[in-house]
């Protein structure tokens, strides 16, 4: 792939310098999702975009098709080289992935946010095992307590008020709401329902 001029680099770094979720996502070695358009709001194209990002390309077979075979080939094996390391794309243009850190690191907002970064990384401890361990209680614990509660329960639970507007959750969907497909009121039809739910129940409460 045709390389970058370093002065280009050095426009590309300052514009994508500005962008605070671009720059925090490469400096945790992350490739935003929208990197390409990035470079194409600067007129320079980070993916390929036609045939002449590939002129390079040259096979020594008799198939005088560009790509032939074994370019195709090539072509997959750096796609799928590139789902591994996209940051392999910045190196086939010309700039490393050293160089593009340092570079960041060198912009405001890439110094507030490395230093951020270093502020927050907690010091690496070892520890005794794997699994958190149980701490063993600091007094036995009182189960009569813990079964029947610092208080007693209510003898008897208040009976519930009704409600001011009667199912209001279906009444807000109007009586022929989108998923309704009968001729009838879909609200006549619930308040028929929760009629007979209340009346079929009532002895049990």
């Amino acid at each position: 792939m045709t390389p970058i001029p370093d002065q280009d680099w050095d426009q590309a770094i300052a514009h994508l310098g500005s962008n605070a979720a671009v720059v925090a996502k490469l400096l945790m070695n992350e490739m935003p999702d929208n990197i390409d358009s990035a470079f194409a709001g600067m007129r320079l194209p980070l993916l390929p975009a036609n045939r002449k990002d590939f002129v390079l390309t040259e096979c020594s077979c008799p198939d005088d098709a560009n790509p032939c075979k074994h370019i195709a080939g090539v072509y997959y094996r750096l796609a799928e080289q590139l789902d591994r390391d996209p940051f392999l794309l910045f190196e086939l243009r010309g700039l490393s992935r050293e160089r593009l850190h340092q570079a960041l690191r060198g912009t405001p907002l890439g110094k507030a946010l490395a230093s951020l970064a270093d502020d927050q990384a907690a010091p690496i401890a070892a520890a005794a095992s794997f699994f958190t361990r149980p701490l063993p209680a600091a007094e036995t614990p009182d189960y009569r307590t813990f079964w029947q509660g610092e208080r007693r329960l209510p003898g008897a639970i208040e009976p519930a008020r009704p409600p001011e507007v009667a199912a209001i959750l279906v009444k807000k969907g109007g009586n022929f709401p989108a998923f309704w497909e009968s001729e009838g009121s879909f609200v006549a039809v619930m308040e028929d329902l929760y009629r007979r739910v209340r009346e079929k129940n009532k002895d049990a409460l």
